[in-house]
């Protein structure tokens, strides 16, 4: 699958709540996730935005992706 394909049902900006249904984990991970920095995330009236390109890079380190949309 192409990683601009990657995701594809989700919006450009998630919820926490859909980093759960994407990783398929609990909600207190997601969150610990998110206060750790583990995964990158936009704080918009305290709470938590993350751009799909920010959850593609904590689920493929390796893979520059802000390289690859520019």
């Amino acid at each position: 699958m192409e990683h601009t394909q990657m995701l594809s049902e989700y919006g450009d900006v998630l919820l926490p709540e859909d980093v759960q249904k994407i990783l398929q984990t609990g909600r207190n991970t997601v969150y610990s996730y998110l206060a750790e920095g583990k995964i990158k995330s936009i704080k918009i009236g305290g709470k938590y935005r993350i751009p799909k390109l920010y959850l593609l890079e904590f689920i493929y380190p390796d893979i520059n992706f802000a390289k690859e949309a520019g």
